[in-house]
């Protein structure tokens, strides 16, 4: 299995909830499109300093962050995002990698969207089991029901 890459609508979710309010309008909303290297053994979303220039999403903080090389370098993170895929969203925070880094998903908002890597198309898909809706799993272990 080669690099899998996808294309994913980024949204402000605080733009979205401005709007809601009507204090900005709809077109006012920052949004884009972003090609993402789908990278299932990373957890969070990365961004780049570009994609965040561009969406002005808060900044919630700075983690520790081990790279693919090994490396552990502290990273903003920054905050809420609407993810779309296909008929899926997920809303998450992101790292923001140094400049144009190229960005990825991880495997928490794959997991609440319920999609998939296809292996043999190479791809990205929505949950063939799910197709309608994003199913999440609520297991309860190791724990007694009353």
């Amino acid at each position: 299995m080669g690099l899998v890459y996808a294309t994913f609508e980024l949204i402000n979710a605080d733009d979205q909830a401005l709007a809601r309010r009507h204090v900005i309008g709809e077109e006012e909303i920052k949004r884009m499109n972003v090609n993402m290297l789908v990278d299932s053994g990373a957890y969070m979303m990365a961004i780049n300093e570009a994609i965040q220039e561009y969406m002005q999403l808060p900044l919630q903080g700075r983690k520790r962050s081990v790279m693919a090389d090994g490396s552990v370098i502290e990273l903003d993170f920054v905050g809420p995002i609407n993810i779309i895929f296909k008929n899926r969203s997920s809303v998450c925070r992101a790292v923001v990698l140094p400049g144009n880094s190229e960005p990825l998903m991880g495997s928490i908002p794959m997991e609440e969207m319920d999609v998939l890597i296809d292996p043999k198309r190479n791809e990205l898909i929505v949950n063939p089991e799910h197709p309608d809706m994003a199913q999440l799993s609520l297991k309860l272990i190791g724990t007694k029901r009353a």
